[in-house]
């Protein structure tokens, strides 16, 4: 017998555990079973006067009642075309590419199954092409429940072999109504899983459920044995509805004992406490301000307020669309902090960003935030840069405020996290577009504050994220969210430039680029790559020459649209070039020409992408605007309309008219609601990638709750793992549960989450 906990070698073997080790990281029982089906190849559907769909995967059982070999038109070979008599009316069209081969054992009179994917040649007639096939025993043989010799191809081959047993292949399991089918590689194949499963569950013990039993019954839920048992070996549609409903509340209640666990711990912590004053640099900085904050900004200020009072480290998401004024909020916050004696960092993806906060910040508070300089105000701070490629001695002479205590402000890039920087007396820790950061990077830093202290910790992020996207991954950071835009903000109006249906209008890109240019304004052309040498030198290695330029990108280059447009339809106006391989220097003051009103056009890359703020720019060319994401086209988007002049952003693109990519950019051109386009694009992302894949380097974790869609699970998950860890921190009462969250979410995930 065998329990959830055993390893796999000691139930499957050696050789078949190393299989499914090395291929999905399964090392348990667990690991095993919560590998579930795909989907489900369902057995006997009614072909009636209905039509199946184009593309739907069906199987069928039947007798053979017609074969026919016939030569290829254009090509050499022969197609074997069969009837298959289902005995509901017409007989399925079936088609073998092999027919040469598969005519020795497709025979007429013989009982087959076929399963395959369905394509509609003209309306009204449709066709079964190249399917798995497997020949059946007569029902009147005595031997009906097993057969010795398996006779096929494809996948129905491959599940048959699966299988058998000592006495033959089990007929009646290939003729269930569902076949589970399970994401599967090409050394481990799904009917190879699905044997190791049967294996599993024929030793498996009762398992004692680790959902209490009240939970289950408030919820109408079955027990966890029934639904692993069921969501692989399901008899009826109902089993796999049921076993689903189980096991995605399992998920739930994984992920949000991780995070009551993250958020039980942290109100253990202890930071200084940072209450707001009536005179001091906070107060000097409302007073300047030349215009009115929102009531939105207005409400959030007091809610970062309150929690910097508190002697619990703040732990808050700030969200917001592009341009909502959070960088005010921000610096506010830090101003409070400053007035209680600590100091603040503010940590930046690029130093392209982090030299923009550094200017903005300097900018917005004036003479406040040049302490030490002639011409300080009496409540001043310094505010200091530190990024990887500045000069060493402005460098060193940074590092020197920050541990001394000069600078009330410090901002950075990875830099920041570099064993090198100290803080007299770090008391907030700001991270700017957070999903740009590993989890260890952003520890890194808040372990610089004193022994014994937690600084209070706020994250900003412009890509607004759905309400139960924020309680499954942060669900234990309060979110404060900003949704109006501040006054001055001018709207965005977007259109799609289809160049291959239209090429004249990408002419008039161009021109309405010079009437901007003319009228005194800026614009942006934004391209997806860099060009020069970056993808032959990316591409070298096991691949050669002529892999390298089949693979070559069409895409246009930075490199490349920056010559042209300055030799051709922009040559009569001042043309600048930004990309993250121009030297910090040089990146530092292209943005100053450009800010300055230098430069008219900027070529540039995603480098923009975030935080460049320039009022003056009006106009943004996206090429290639199909090669963006969603979110990412809003961002880009956000950098225009900035001042008191309408934006325009065009959106260039090769993309089929027909195709999803056209669709994304229509979808985008149609709405400036960052939350509407922030769900489109999880849909296309596959939402479970928000937890944290790219940064963690593991695959997706979610494998039945959806994000989006299960807000009522998600919920009810939540208000349970806070109650059983407000009353068991640690859940050593419940080891049941521990184990289930382990197994639910992987190891490498929990550490994720735990952290972030």
């Amino acid at each position: 017998m065998a329990t959830l906990g055993d390893r796999l070698d000691h139930v499957l073997g050696v050789k078949a555990a190393e299989k499914l080790g090395e291929a999905f990281d399964m090392n348990t029982v667990e690991d095993l079973l919560r590998h579930y089906p795909l989907r489900y190849a369902t057995q006997g559907q009614p072909l009636t006067e209905s039509e199946p769909e184009d593309g739907a995967h069906i199987t069928v059982v039947g007798r053979i009642a017609k074969t026919e070999l016939k030569p290829m038109r254009n090509r050499r070979g022969s197609l074997l075309k069969v009837q298959l008599d289902t005995g509901a009316g017409k007989p399925v069209e079936v088609t073998f590419f092999n027919g040469d081969k598969v005519k020795y054992v497709v025979k007429e009179g013989l009982r087959a199954m076929m399963s395959g994917t369905v394509s509609y040649w003209r309306p009204g007639s449709w066709n079964l092409s190249h399917p798995g096939y497997l020949i059946l025993p007569e029902a009147e043989d005595d031997s009906v429940g097993t057969f010795t010799k398996v006779r096929g191809g494809g996948d129905l081959r491959g599940l048959a072999e699966s299988a058998k047993g000592a006495g033959g292949v089990d007929v009646s399991f290939m003729e269930r109504e569902f076949i589970p089918v399970y994401p599967a590689t090409a050394k481990v194949q799904s009917w190879d899983l699905l044997a190791c499963v049967r294996q599993v569950l024929e030793q498996l013990d009762p398992i004692d459920d680790p959902l209490p039993e009240q939970v289950r019954a408030e919820r109408a839920l079955m027990a966890v044995s029934d639904a692993l048992r069921l969501i692989h070996l399901p008899e009826r549609k109902t089993d796999i509805d049921q076993a689903k409903e189980r096991l995605r509340f399992d998920e739930a209640l994984a992920l949000q004992l991780v995070l009551a666990e993250r958020r039980h711990e942290v109100s253990g912590r202890t930071a200084k406490p940072c209450p707001p004053r009536t005179e001091g640099i906070a107060a000097a900085f409302e007073k300047k301000l030349p215009f009115e904050l929102t009531a939105g900004q207005q409400q959030v200020i007091s809610e970062i307020s309150d929690d910097l009072s508190q002697v619990q480290p703040m732990h808050r998401l700030l969200q917001g669309e592009v341009g909502s004024g959070k960088t005010i909020v921000a610096l506010h916050a830090m101003l409070q902090v400053v007035d209680a004696g600590q100091q603040c960092a503010l940590l930046a993806p690029t130093e392209v960003l982090a030299a923009q906060h550094y200017r903005s910040l300097r900018n917005m508070l004036g003479e406040l935030g040049t302490a030490g300089e002639l011409g300080a105000a009496e409540d001043s701070t310094k505010v200091v840069l530190v990024t990887g490629s500045m000069p060493a001695a402005t460098k060193k002479a940074a590092l020197l405020d920050a541990v001394t205590g000069t600078a009330g402000i410090v901002i950075g890039t990875h830099a920041l996290i570099q064993d090198a920087v100290e803080f007299f007396d770090l008391g907030m820790v700001i991270v700017d577009e957070q999903h740009r950061f590993g989890v260890e990077q952003r520890d890194a830093l808040r372990a610089k504050a004193k022994k014994g202290v937690s600084p209070h910790l706020l994250v900003m992020t412009a890509t607004p994220i759905p309400r139960t996207i924020a309680m499954t991954t942060l669900g234990d950071l309060e979110t404060s969210t900003l949704t109006e835009l501040p006054r001055g903000r001018s709207p965005i109006t977007s259109k799609v430039v289809p160049r291959k249906q239209h090429p004249a209008w990408v002419d008039r890109a161009w021109e309405r680029i010079l009437e901007e240019v003319e009228a005194g304004r800026q614009a942006y052309v934004v391209c997806s790559r860099i060009g020069d040498d970056e993808e032959k030198e990316a591409g070298k290695g096991k691949k050669g020459k002529k892999d390298e330029e089949k693979e070559a990108p069409t895409t246009a280059a930075a490199l490349d649209v920056f010559d042209t447009l300055r030799a051709g339809p922009l040559a009569n106006v001042r043309v600048g070039l930004l990309h993250g391989r121009l030297p910090s220097d040089e990146k530092d003051q292209v943005m100053r020409d450009f800010n300055a009103g230098d430069i008219d056009v900027l070529v540039c890359t995603t480098v923009v992408e975030v935080g460049v703020d320039v009022p003056n720019a009006t106009v943004m060319v996206i090429v290639d605007a199909d090669r963006f994401g969603v979110s990412q086209l809003h961002q880009l988007r956000g950098r225009i309309g900035r001042g008191k002049h309408a934006g325009l952003c065009l959106l260039i693109t090769d993309a089929s008219p027909v195709g999803s990519a056209m669709a994304r950019l229509d979808a985008v051109a149609g709405t400036t609601d960052g939350f509407e386009l922030s769900v489109l694009d999880l849909r296309q992302r596959r939402e479970g990638d928000v937890l944290g894949a790219a940064q963690s380097g593991t695959a997706r974790s979610l494998r039945l709750l959806s994000l989006l869609d299960d807000l009522e699970v998600i919920t009810a998950a939540q208000d349970l793992a806070r109650e059983l860890v407000e009353a068991d921190p640690g859940l050593k009462k419940h080891p049941g549960l521990a184990s289930m969250m382990s197994a639910a979410v992987d190891s490498e995930r929990l550490e994720y989450l735990a952290k972030s």
